[in-house]
């Protein structure tokens, strides 16, 4: 066999090379793309699920849980779009990101207020309106300081204050106190809220962290913030609905095993 020939035998079976630049598509060796392209399925398929989950759980957790599909969708279109833009241009997508946590976050703490309320038809909309203004006050300073719009300080530090008011509130105002009050909320209740506590308390510090590090500091680099950021939204999002799914079905299957279930239809609109 000629070496002509035993070149081009060699060459059919050696390693396909990858091209650097993909034009938008994923590159095997950028586990940061790849993590945003499982995070946007996973908050797709996390969607699904619970949209088909309200079907079957008592009425009075049908709208947290379909507001917290809506928390999913929101936070799988915004990845597809941070996905393609990592993809492209390599770079942190900040603006997709605050717009993502702009509407997903202020769902997060709805949530609160609707798990509340519906075991609490007395409890006041004061309390709604102070997770809010933190949750406004926490996300606006923290994109003004992060694009340069004001002093970058000055936006961390009245962002964690919008935070500190949200924990203050869940801790030890008016949604905390209620939550407490097993005898009255419920164990389900109770045990949800105390789910979605912990997440906005330990999950959420990851955000700060990396503001400090990442854009304070510049200690961090894009590639390790980004796919950090993207590992807390996965347990921040779909984790914090969980809690809820997971409290709306126990109370959902004890009421029924109880002989109560018909008391509240499980399946209506």
């Amino acid at each position: 066999m000629s070496l002509l020939a035993s070149a081009t035998i060699l060459g059919e079976h050696a390693a396909p090379t990858i091209p650097q630049n993909l034009h938008g598509f994923l590159n095997p060796h950028d586990g940061v793309a790849i993590s945003f392209w499982i995070i946007s399925m996973s908050m797709i398929a996390a969607t699904v699920f619970f949209l088909w989950e309200s079907l079957s759980i008592m009425q009075s957790w049908k709208t947290s849980m379909n507001v917290g599909s809506l928390v999913t969708l929101i936070a799988a279109v915004h990845y597809l779009y941070m996905r393609e833009y990592w993809v492209i241009i390599h770079q942190s997508p900040i603006v997709y990101r605050y717009i993502d946590w702009s509407l997903t976050v202020p769902l997060q703490m709805i949530e609160f207020y609707l798990i509340l309320s519906a075991v609490k038809p007395d409890l006041g909309s004061g309390m709604f309106v102070r997770l809010l203004v933190g949750t406004v006050t926490m996300i606006l300073f923290g994109y003004l300081g992060e694009s340069g719009a004001i002093n970058a300080w000055m936006g961390f530090a009245i962002g964690m204050a919008g935070w500190g008011f949200i924990l203050s509130e869940i801790f030890f105002g008016e949604a905390g106190t209620c939550a407490a009050k097993i005898n009255e909320v419920g164990p389900y209740v109770s045990s949800a809220f105390s789910s979605m506590r912990f997440i906005v308390t330990v999950g959420w510090s990851i955000y700060p962290l990396g503001y400090f590090f990442g854009y304070l500091l510049g200690s961090v680099d894009d590639d390790v913030l980004n796919l950090v950021y993207n590992l807390a939204d996965f347990v921040n999002k779909i984790a914090f609905c969980l809690a809820i799914w997971n409290a709306a079905k126990q109370e959902t299957m004890a009421k029924a095993r109880a002989g109560k279930g018909l008391a509240e239809p499980l399946c209506s609109a």
